[in-house]
């Protein structure tokens, strides 16, 4: 009786072997500085899978998308040779940073009810607007987005190495936001999504830049003041030196 107590003990003070998981994703950074000097970041996803991944096997989708906001969409209209705002719509809740990538395509390979609830692909993003109805203006939003490269699909490959490792190298332009950045991970098996990994990074101004964005923010008057003091004494340089030219 002893003996069943001390091996009953010693098998409840073991530590649990933690079981491997399906899905394990990491970012490369987790806080992005903007300074004057900002010209783009990129930053690595990557991780590794339980299963192999490939054709006949599972896939991977990364998916980042950063803070939301509204955004208007003008329509130009030509009056008498001049060009005049005209009919406009509002899109209410359009991410200011958006890209999705996969081992394929494979939030196409989704069922359309998945795609939409987490908002896989371009044509899946929820853009609810007001205004004018016009298709032409949710065109013309993706357009813009994708033109500033704030919108991203499938730009770059998730490359995939001894067939469980795999990485995905997402590239932020020089316009990016701050803010709050969401990624998700998620493999895709049979037609549909098992495992899911919840990362993140932040945005940020430091520096000269988070100088001059607080005081625009809080003083626009002054803002206003140095522009156009700086605007003047660049005039006269540049008058200064082509004169002595």
């Amino acid at each position: 009786m002893l003996g069943v107590l001390i091996a009953f003990l010693l098998g409840y003070a073991a530590p649990a072997v933690a079981q491997p998981s399906e899905l394990v994703a990491r970012l490369s950074t987790e806080r992005v500085a903007i300074t004057t000097a900002f010209t783009g970041e990129s930053i690595l996803v990557f991780g590794s899978t339980e299963e192999p991944l490939g054709p006949g096997g599972a896939e991977i989708i990364v998916m980042a998308r950063g803070p939301s906001g509204p955004f208007v969409v003008r329509r130009k209209v030509s009056v008498l040779g001049m060009w005049f705002n005209g009919p406009s719509a509002r899109f209410e809740d359009v991410p200011v940073f958006y890209a999705i990538a996969g081992t394929r395509p494979a939030w196409r390979l989704l069922p359309q009810e998945v795609r939409q609830a987490h908002a896989l692909g371009l044509d899946a993003l929820p853009l609810q607007s007001t205004g004018a109805r016009a298709p032409g203006f949710r065109a013309a939003l993706l357009n813009l987005k994708q033109e500033s490269g704030l919108w991203q699909e499938d730009a770059l490959p998730i490359e995939v190495a001894g067939s469980r490792l795999f990485s995905f190298r997402m590239h932020l332009p020089s316009t990016v936001q701050p803010g709050t950045y969401r990624v998700e991970v998620m493999l895709i098996r049979s037609r549909r999504i098992v495992a899911t990994e919840q990362l993140g990074f932040i945005v940020e101004r430091t520096g000269t830049a988070a100088e001059i964005e607080k005081v625009a923010r809080t003083q626009p008057a002054l803002y206003a003041l140095i522009c156009i003091v700086l605007a003047a004494l660049a005039g006269w340089l540049g008058s200064v030196i082509f004169r002595r030219n």
